[in-house]
Protein backbone atom coordinates (compact mmCIF):
# COMPACT_ATOMS: atom_id res chain seq x y z
CA UNK A 1 0.00 0.00 0.00
CA UNK A 2 2.84 2.29 0.43
CA UNK A 3 4.06 1.58 -3.17
CA UNK A 4 0.94 2.64 -4.62
CA UNK A 5 0.48 5.88 -2.19
CA UNK A 6 4.28 6.71 -3.12
CA UNK A 7 3.52 6.38 -6.66
CA UNK A 8 0.31 8.05 -6.70
CA UNK A 9 2.36 11.28 -5.40
CA UNK A 10 5.28 10.85 -7.06
CA UNK A 11 3.23 10.85 -10.29
CA UNK A 12 1.04 13.62 -9.00
CA UNK A 13 4.26 15.66 -8.57
CA UNK A 14 5.65 14.94 -11.96
CA UNK A 15 2.13 16.52 -13.14
CA UNK A 16 2.83 19.56 -11.12
CA UNK A 17 6.17 20.01 -12.40
CA UNK A 18 4.79 20.15 -16.30
CA UNK A 19 2.10 21.98 -16.03
CA UNK A 20 0.42 23.56 -19.25
CA UNK A 21 -1.15 26.31 -20.16
CA UNK A 22 -4.76 25.50 -22.05
CA UNK A 23 -5.56 27.37 -25.15
CA UNK A 24 -4.24 30.77 -26.18
CA UNK A 25 -2.57 32.22 -23.81
CA UNK A 26 -3.66 35.48 -24.20
CA UNK A 27 -7.88 36.54 -25.11
CA UNK A 28 -7.34 39.21 -27.22
CA UNK A 29 -11.43 40.00 -27.16
CA UNK A 30 -10.41 42.00 -24.15
CA UNK A 31 -9.38 44.76 -26.43
CA UNK A 32 -6.24 47.17 -26.70
CA UNK A 33 -3.66 47.16 -23.68
CA UNK A 34 -3.42 50.50 -21.95
CA UNK A 35 -2.66 51.79 -17.97
CA UNK A 36 -4.13 50.90 -15.59
CA UNK A 37 -6.37 53.24 -13.42
CA UNK A 38 -3.87 53.62 -10.53
CA UNK A 39 -1.12 54.01 -13.26
CA UNK A 40 0.71 50.83 -11.82
CA UNK A 41 0.17 48.31 -14.25
CA UNK A 42 -1.15 47.04 -17.85
CA UNK A 43 -4.98 46.08 -18.76
CA UNK A 44 -7.11 45.82 -21.68
CA UNK A 45 -9.59 48.01 -22.67
CA UNK A 46 -11.95 46.17 -21.34
CA UNK A 47 -10.22 46.83 -17.58
CA UNK A 48 -8.84 42.84 -17.48
CA UNK A 49 -5.52 42.95 -16.47
CA UNK A 50 -2.79 41.71 -18.25
CA UNK A 51 0.10 39.75 -16.43
CA UNK A 52 3.23 40.84 -18.76
CA UNK A 53 4.90 37.41 -18.51
CA UNK A 54 8.02 37.47 -21.12
CA UNK A 55 10.37 35.54 -22.66
CA UNK A 56 13.51 37.08 -24.80
CA UNK A 57 13.47 35.87 -28.14
CA UNK A 58 15.72 38.13 -29.76
CA UNK A 59 16.64 36.61 -32.72
CA UNK A 60 13.18 34.95 -33.83
CA UNK A 61 12.89 36.40 -37.39
CA UNK A 62 16.38 36.34 -38.05
CA UNK A 63 17.67 32.74 -37.11
CA UNK A 64 14.72 30.46 -37.30
CA UNK A 65 12.67 28.66 -39.76
CA UNK A 66 8.86 29.14 -39.66
CA UNK A 67 8.71 25.18 -38.33
CA UNK A 68 10.89 26.36 -35.61
CA UNK A 69 9.65 29.43 -35.23
CA UNK A 70 6.23 27.78 -34.37
CA UNK A 71 7.42 24.86 -32.33
CA UNK A 72 9.29 27.92 -30.35
CA UNK A 73 6.15 29.75 -30.17
CA UNK A 74 3.85 26.87 -29.55
CA UNK A 75 6.47 25.34 -26.60
CA UNK A 76 6.40 29.37 -24.85
CA UNK A 77 2.47 29.25 -25.39
CA UNK A 78 2.25 26.54 -23.42
CA UNK A 79 4.81 27.16 -20.41
CA UNK A 80 2.37 30.20 -19.77
CA UNK A 81 4.12 33.00 -21.23
CA UNK A 82 2.60 36.24 -22.80
CA UNK A 83 4.86 38.14 -23.93
CA UNK A 84 8.11 37.35 -27.27
CA UNK A 85 10.49 40.27 -26.86
CA UNK A 86 12.08 39.65 -30.52
CA UNK A 87 14.20 41.85 -32.67
CA UNK A 88 13.45 42.98 -36.37
CA UNK A 89 17.22 43.99 -37.14
CA UNK A 90 18.73 41.65 -34.93
CA UNK A 91 21.49 41.91 -32.76
CA UNK A 92 23.93 38.86 -34.19
CA UNK A 93 24.81 40.75 -37.90
CA UNK A 94 21.27 41.45 -38.46
CA UNK A 95 21.85 43.19 -41.29
CA UNK A 96 24.74 41.14 -43.74
CA UNK A 97 23.27 37.95 -42.68
CA UNK A 98 20.34 36.89 -44.36
CA UNK A 99 17.71 34.69 -42.38
CA UNK A 100 16.48 31.05 -42.13
CA UNK A 101 15.04 32.13 -45.43
CA UNK A 102 17.87 33.59 -47.28
CA UNK A 103 16.24 37.53 -46.82
CA UNK A 104 18.32 40.71 -45.36
CA UNK A 105 16.64 43.09 -43.66
CA UNK A 106 17.49 46.15 -45.54
CA UNK A 107 18.22 46.51 -49.02
CA UNK A 108 22.04 48.31 -49.23
CA UNK A 109 21.52 48.64 -45.81
CA UNK A 110 19.47 51.48 -46.23
CA UNK A 111 16.51 51.64 -43.54
CA UNK A 112 14.58 53.97 -46.05
CA UNK A 113 14.88 50.65 -48.40
CA UNK A 114 12.93 47.28 -46.34
CA UNK A 115 13.26 44.02 -48.45
CA UNK A 116 9.79 42.91 -48.80
CA UNK A 117 10.62 39.54 -48.49
CA UNK A 118 12.35 39.49 -45.33
CA UNK A 119 9.49 41.72 -43.62
CA UNK A 120 6.48 39.14 -44.94
CA UNK A 121 8.43 36.37 -42.94
CA UNK A 122 8.57 38.48 -39.74
CA UNK A 123 4.89 39.22 -40.81
CA UNK A 124 4.23 35.69 -40.58
CA UNK A 125 5.65 34.85 -37.42
CA UNK A 126 3.57 37.62 -35.64
CA UNK A 127 0.55 36.28 -36.61
CA UNK A 128 1.42 32.77 -35.50
CA UNK A 129 2.01 34.01 -31.92
CA UNK A 130 -1.08 36.00 -32.45
CA UNK A 131 -2.69 32.43 -33.41
CA UNK A 132 -1.32 31.58 -29.78
CA UNK A 133 -2.38 34.23 -27.98
CA UNK A 134 1.22 35.99 -27.75
CA UNK A 135 1.73 39.41 -27.44
CA UNK A 136 5.29 40.06 -29.57
CA UNK A 137 7.52 42.67 -27.74
CA UNK A 138 8.62 44.39 -31.22
CA UNK A 139 12.16 46.15 -31.13
CA UNK A 140 12.24 47.85 -34.36
CA UNK A 141 16.49 47.37 -34.60
CA UNK A 142 19.17 46.20 -32.00
CA UNK A 143 21.14 49.23 -30.46
CA UNK A 144 23.99 48.23 -32.28
CA UNK A 145 22.41 50.09 -35.16
CA UNK A 146 22.14 53.17 -33.56
CA UNK A 147 25.80 53.03 -31.22
CA UNK A 148 29.00 50.85 -31.82
CA UNK A 149 30.18 51.95 -28.07
CA UNK A 150 29.59 48.98 -26.36
CA UNK A 151 29.71 46.06 -28.46
CA UNK A 152 28.18 44.56 -31.55
CA UNK A 153 28.63 44.32 -35.58
CA UNK A 154 26.45 47.46 -36.35
CA UNK A 155 26.51 48.88 -38.96
CA UNK A 156 25.64 52.24 -38.03
CA UNK A 157 22.79 52.81 -40.11
CA UNK A 158 20.77 55.33 -38.41
CA UNK A 159 20.18 59.31 -37.89
CA UNK A 160 17.40 60.99 -36.47
CA UNK A 161 16.27 62.07 -39.74
CA UNK A 162 15.84 57.98 -41.32
CA UNK A 163 15.10 56.86 -37.71
CA UNK A 164 11.71 58.66 -37.48
CA UNK A 165 10.62 57.88 -41.40
CA UNK A 166 11.83 54.07 -39.88
CA UNK A 167 9.48 54.35 -37.65
CA UNK A 168 6.54 55.75 -39.31
CA UNK A 169 7.05 52.93 -42.24
CA UNK A 170 7.23 50.40 -39.20
CA UNK A 171 4.69 51.52 -37.12
CA UNK A 172 2.20 51.44 -40.24
CA UNK A 173 2.90 48.19 -41.28
CA UNK A 174 2.20 46.57 -37.95
CA UNK A 175 -0.15 49.36 -36.35
CA UNK A 176 -3.34 46.81 -37.34
CA UNK A 177 -1.57 43.71 -35.43
CA UNK A 178 -3.71 43.26 -32.30
CA UNK A 179 -0.65 41.25 -30.68
CA UNK A 180 2.15 44.31 -30.45
CA UNK A 181 4.04 45.71 -27.57
CA UNK A 182 6.45 48.78 -28.88
CA UNK A 183 10.37 47.86 -27.23
CA UNK A 184 12.09 51.29 -28.62
CA UNK A 185 16.17 50.48 -27.64
CA UNK A 186 18.05 47.35 -27.98
CA UNK A 187 20.60 47.22 -25.06
CA UNK A 188 21.89 50.71 -25.18
CA UNK A 189 22.19 54.29 -23.16
CA UNK A 190 19.73 56.43 -24.14
CA UNK A 191 21.71 59.06 -23.39
CA UNK A 192 23.99 61.85 -25.65
CA UNK A 193 24.14 61.25 -29.30
CA UNK A 194 21.55 58.39 -28.81
CA UNK A 195 18.64 60.26 -27.85
CA UNK A 196 17.86 62.06 -30.37
CA UNK A 197 17.86 58.67 -32.39
CA UNK A 198 15.70 56.51 -30.33
CA UNK A 199 13.48 59.64 -29.78
CA UNK A 200 12.80 60.10 -33.73
CA UNK A 201 12.37 56.55 -34.00
CA UNK A 202 9.10 56.10 -31.09
CA UNK A 203 8.63 59.65 -32.46
CA UNK A 204 7.95 58.13 -35.88
CA UNK A 205 5.69 54.70 -34.73
CA UNK A 206 3.77 57.07 -32.50
CA UNK A 207 3.04 59.65 -35.20
CA UNK A 208 1.21 56.79 -37.47
CA UNK A 209 0.10 54.28 -34.51
CA UNK A 210 -1.23 55.24 -31.64
CA UNK A 211 -2.91 52.39 -30.43
CA UNK A 212 -0.12 50.38 -29.27
CA UNK A 213 2.29 50.77 -25.98
CA UNK A 214 5.86 51.37 -25.92
CA UNK A 215 8.90 51.23 -23.46
CA UNK A 216 12.48 51.36 -23.97
CA UNK A 217 15.10 48.41 -23.58
CA UNK A 218 18.16 49.91 -21.84
CA UNK A 219 21.80 48.64 -21.67
CA UNK A 220 22.41 46.44 -18.46
CA UNK A 221 22.03 48.03 -15.01
CA UNK A 222 20.23 50.95 -16.06
CA UNK A 223 16.76 52.19 -16.77
CA UNK A 224 14.59 53.90 -18.93
CA UNK A 225 13.57 56.47 -17.00
CA UNK A 226 17.06 57.70 -16.49
CA UNK A 227 16.44 59.60 -20.02
CA UNK A 228 12.64 59.06 -21.37
CA UNK A 229 10.35 59.03 -18.36
CA UNK A 230 8.52 62.48 -19.52
CA UNK A 231 8.75 61.63 -22.71
CA UNK A 232 5.13 61.31 -24.29
CA UNK A 233 5.80 58.08 -26.01
CA UNK A 234 6.80 56.06 -23.28
CA UNK A 235 4.11 54.55 -21.80
CA UNK A 236 6.09 51.81 -18.73
CA UNK A 237 9.78 52.19 -18.03
CA UNK A 238 12.08 48.94 -18.12
CA UNK A 239 14.58 48.18 -16.19
CA UNK A 240 17.54 45.81 -16.79
CA UNK A 241 18.77 44.28 -13.81
CA UNK A 242 21.73 42.22 -16.17
CA UNK A 243 23.91 39.34 -15.57
CA UNK A 244 26.19 40.00 -13.09
CA UNK A 245 23.78 40.62 -9.72
CA UNK A 246 22.85 37.66 -7.20
CA UNK A 247 21.46 39.94 -4.19
CA UNK A 248 18.70 42.14 -4.23
CA UNK A 249 20.80 44.85 -4.03
CA UNK A 250 20.28 45.84 -7.56
CA UNK A 251 16.70 46.18 -7.33
CA UNK A 252 17.33 48.38 -4.81
CA UNK A 253 19.29 50.91 -6.35
CA UNK A 254 17.91 50.41 -9.89
CA UNK A 255 14.09 49.03 -9.39
CA UNK A 256 12.96 51.22 -6.25
CA UNK A 257 14.09 54.85 -8.12
CA UNK A 258 12.19 54.09 -10.92
CA UNK A 259 9.25 52.56 -9.49
CA UNK A 260 9.18 55.81 -7.12
CA UNK A 261 9.83 58.17 -9.97
CA UNK A 262 7.16 61.37 -10.79
CA UNK A 263 4.72 60.83 -12.81
CA UNK A 264 3.92 57.64 -11.69
CA UNK A 265 4.35 54.87 -14.47
CA UNK A 266 4.45 50.93 -14.51
CA UNK A 267 7.91 49.56 -14.98
CA UNK A 268 9.15 46.08 -14.83
CA UNK A 269 12.63 44.11 -15.49
CA UNK A 270 12.88 43.71 -19.16
CA UNK A 271 16.04 41.43 -18.96
CA UNK A 272 17.19 39.98 -15.85
CA UNK A 273 19.86 37.04 -14.97
CA UNK A 274 19.45 34.56 -17.62
CA UNK A 275 19.36 31.25 -16.67
CA UNK A 276 21.99 28.70 -17.67
CA UNK A 277 23.75 32.12 -18.23
CA UNK A 278 27.87 32.62 -16.27
CA UNK A 279 27.07 34.88 -13.88
CA UNK A 280 29.15 37.80 -14.14
CA UNK A 281 30.68 36.12 -17.35
CA UNK A 282 33.04 34.23 -15.01
CA UNK A 283 31.75 30.65 -14.21
CA UNK A 284 34.94 29.72 -13.07
CA UNK A 285 34.54 32.65 -10.11
CA UNK A 286 30.92 32.62 -9.84
CA UNK A 287 29.01 29.58 -11.56
CA UNK A 288 26.37 29.50 -13.76
CA UNK A 289 22.77 31.21 -12.78
CA UNK A 290 20.00 28.23 -12.31
CA UNK A 291 16.23 27.89 -11.87
CA UNK A 292 16.79 29.10 -8.34
CA UNK A 293 18.12 32.56 -9.57
CA UNK A 294 15.51 32.95 -12.21
CA UNK A 295 12.50 32.51 -9.69
CA UNK A 296 13.96 35.46 -6.80
CA UNK A 297 14.45 37.76 -9.53
CA UNK A 298 10.30 37.21 -10.93
CA UNK A 299 9.41 37.61 -7.23
CA UNK A 300 12.25 40.44 -6.10
CA UNK A 301 10.59 42.23 -9.09
CA UNK A 302 7.26 41.46 -8.90
CA UNK A 303 6.76 42.16 -5.52
CA UNK A 304 8.70 45.41 -5.59
CA UNK A 305 5.88 47.03 -7.46
CA UNK A 306 6.51 45.56 -11.32
CA UNK A 307 3.96 45.35 -14.05
CA UNK A 308 5.00 42.10 -15.00
CA UNK A 309 8.42 40.23 -15.97
CA UNK A 310 10.64 38.88 -18.23
CA UNK A 311 12.25 35.47 -18.28
CA UNK A 312 15.01 34.39 -20.31
CA UNK A 313 17.49 31.92 -21.34
CA UNK A 314 21.51 32.21 -22.70
CA UNK A 315 20.82 29.79 -25.54
CA UNK A 316 17.46 30.58 -26.20
CA UNK A 317 17.69 34.04 -27.38
CA UNK A 318 20.58 33.69 -29.98
CA UNK A 319 18.95 30.28 -30.89
CA UNK A 320 22.42 28.66 -30.34
CA UNK A 321 23.03 25.62 -32.05
CA UNK A 322 25.43 23.51 -33.53
CA UNK A 323 27.72 25.02 -35.98
CA UNK A 324 26.98 28.78 -34.86
CA UNK A 325 28.93 30.90 -32.71
CA UNK A 326 27.96 30.79 -29.01
CA UNK A 327 27.28 34.25 -27.02
CA UNK A 328 27.64 34.78 -23.32
CA UNK A 329 29.57 31.08 -23.43
CA UNK A 330 26.14 29.15 -24.51
CA UNK A 331 26.29 25.67 -23.63
CA UNK A 332 22.82 23.82 -24.52
CA UNK A 333 21.07 24.10 -27.89
CA UNK A 334 18.42 26.32 -28.01
CA UNK A 335 16.18 23.52 -28.43
CA UNK A 336 17.20 21.32 -25.19
CA UNK A 337 17.05 24.71 -23.14
CA UNK A 338 13.26 25.49 -23.70
CA UNK A 339 12.82 22.80 -20.86
CA UNK A 340 15.09 24.42 -18.65
CA UNK A 341 13.64 23.89 -14.77
CA UNK A 342 13.00 27.93 -14.62
CA UNK A 343 11.37 28.49 -17.86
CA UNK A 344 8.30 25.49 -16.57
CA UNK A 345 8.16 26.77 -13.03
CA UNK A 346 7.18 30.88 -14.36
CA UNK A 347 3.63 29.01 -15.59
CA UNK A 348 3.47 29.49 -11.27
CA UNK A 349 4.20 32.51 -10.81
CA UNK A 350 1.51 34.19 -13.75
CA UNK A 351 -1.15 31.49 -12.33
CA UNK A 352 -0.42 32.80 -8.69
CA UNK A 353 -0.78 36.65 -9.42
CA UNK A 354 -4.05 36.00 -11.79
CA UNK A 355 -5.36 33.98 -8.67
CA UNK A 356 -5.48 37.31 -6.77
CA UNK A 357 -5.99 40.89 -7.72
CA UNK A 358 -2.49 41.50 -7.96
CA UNK A 359 -3.55 44.73 -10.21
CA UNK A 360 -3.87 46.62 -6.29
CA UNK A 361 -0.27 45.21 -5.40
CA UNK A 362 1.80 47.53 -3.37
CA UNK A 363 5.16 47.13 -2.09
CA UNK A 364 4.36 47.02 1.75
CA UNK A 365 8.05 46.54 3.17
CA UNK A 366 7.28 47.58 6.89
CA UNK A 367 5.09 44.42 6.99
CA UNK A 368 8.72 43.06 7.79
CA UNK A 369 9.91 43.10 11.85
CA UNK A 370 13.18 41.01 11.09
CA UNK A 371 16.42 42.98 12.54
CA UNK A 372 18.47 41.71 9.93
CA UNK A 373 18.14 40.04 6.85
CA UNK A 374 21.23 39.53 4.19
CA UNK A 375 20.67 41.11 0.54
CA UNK A 376 20.96 37.92 -0.92
CA UNK A 377 17.81 36.67 1.22
CA UNK A 378 16.19 39.55 0.85
CA UNK A 379 12.71 39.15 2.30
CA UNK A 380 9.94 40.89 -0.38
CA UNK A 381 6.48 42.30 1.10
CA UNK A 382 3.60 43.63 -1.47
CA UNK A 383 -0.07 44.11 -0.14
CA UNK A 384 -3.08 44.39 -2.25
CA UNK A 385 -7.22 44.34 -1.86
CA UNK A 386 -7.75 41.94 0.85
CA UNK A 387 -4.46 39.69 0.63
CA UNK A 388 -0.28 40.31 0.76
CA UNK A 389 2.58 38.18 -0.43
CA UNK A 390 5.55 37.66 1.28
CA UNK A 391 8.52 36.02 -1.06
CA UNK A 392 11.11 34.53 1.35
CA UNK A 393 14.33 33.17 -1.22
CA UNK A 394 15.71 30.71 1.05
CA UNK A 395 13.16 30.00 3.32
CA UNK A 396 14.29 32.22 6.40
CA UNK A 397 11.86 32.30 9.71
CA UNK A 398 9.91 35.96 8.83
CA UNK A 399 8.75 37.80 11.82
CA UNK A 400 5.43 40.42 10.22
CA UNK A 401 4.15 43.12 12.48
CA UNK A 402 0.50 41.81 10.77
CA UNK A 403 -1.68 44.23 12.56
CA UNK A 404 -0.27 46.79 9.85
CA UNK A 405 -2.41 44.78 7.74
CA UNK A 406 -5.50 47.03 6.91
CA UNK A 407 -7.75 43.73 8.37
CA UNK A 408 -8.07 42.39 11.47
CA UNK A 409 -7.55 38.46 10.82
CA UNK A 410 -5.84 36.39 8.26
CA UNK A 411 -5.69 32.76 6.57
CA UNK A 412 -2.06 31.98 5.96
CA UNK A 413 -0.44 29.71 2.97
CA UNK A 414 2.72 28.74 1.94
CA UNK A 415 3.09 28.46 -1.90
CA UNK A 416 5.63 26.43 -3.01
CA UNK A 417 6.90 28.00 -6.70
CA UNK A 418 9.12 25.29 -7.86
CA UNK A 419 5.58 23.46 -8.42
CA UNK A 420 2.29 25.38 -7.84
CA UNK A 421 1.29 23.58 -4.86
CA UNK A 422 -0.37 25.79 -1.73
CA UNK A 423 -1.11 24.50 1.77
CA UNK A 424 -3.12 26.64 3.91
CA UNK A 425 -1.39 27.16 7.25
CA UNK A 426 -4.06 28.71 9.50
CA UNK A 427 -6.07 31.25 10.54
CA UNK A 428 -4.85 33.77 13.23
CA UNK A 429 -6.19 37.67 14.55
CA UNK A 430 -3.09 40.15 13.60
CA UNK A 431 -0.71 41.19 16.11
CA UNK A 432 1.81 43.55 16.11
CA UNK A 433 4.44 40.71 15.76
CA UNK A 434 3.59 37.41 14.25
CA UNK A 435 6.72 34.39 13.34
CA UNK A 436 6.27 32.10 10.32
CA UNK A 437 9.32 29.24 9.54
CA UNK A 438 8.55 27.71 6.14
CA UNK A 439 8.51 23.65 5.90
CA UNK A 440 11.95 24.40 4.13
CA UNK A 441 15.07 26.18 4.27
CA UNK A 442 18.19 27.32 2.65
CA UNK A 443 19.56 27.56 -1.38
CA UNK A 444 16.49 26.63 -3.48
CA UNK A 445 14.16 26.46 -0.98
CA UNK A 446 12.29 29.94 -1.57
CA UNK A 447 8.43 30.20 -0.56
CA UNK A 448 5.67 32.42 -0.59
CA UNK A 449 3.80 33.59 2.41
CA UNK A 450 0.26 34.34 1.08
CA UNK A 451 -1.86 36.11 3.81
CA UNK A 452 -6.20 36.57 2.99
CA UNK A 453 -8.85 37.87 4.43
CA UNK A 454 -11.00 35.01 6.70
Amino acid sequence: MKNVSFLVVMGFSFLIAHAQWQGPSVNFSHGRLKISENKRYLVFSDGTPFFYLGDTGWELFHRLTKQEAESYLEKRRSQGFTVIQAVVLAELDGLNTPNAEGNKPLLNNNPLTPDEKYFAHVDWVIRKAMEKGLFIGLLPTWGDKVDLASWGKGPLIFNKENAFLYGQWIGKRYRNFPNIIWINGGDRFGGGKNFEVFDALARGIKSVDTVHLMTFHPIGEHSSAEWFHESPWLDFNMTQTGHSQRSYAVYRWLFQPTYYKQPVKPCMDGEPRYEDHPVAWKPELFGWFDDVDVRQAAYWNLLSGACGHTYGCNSVWQFYDTGREPMGMARRSWKESLDLPGASQMIYVRKLFEKYPYTTLQPYQSLIANEYVPETDWIVAAVGKNFAFVYLPTGTTVHLKTNLLPWTGSKASWYNPRNGEMKEIEYFTHTENKTFTPPSSGRGNDWILILETK
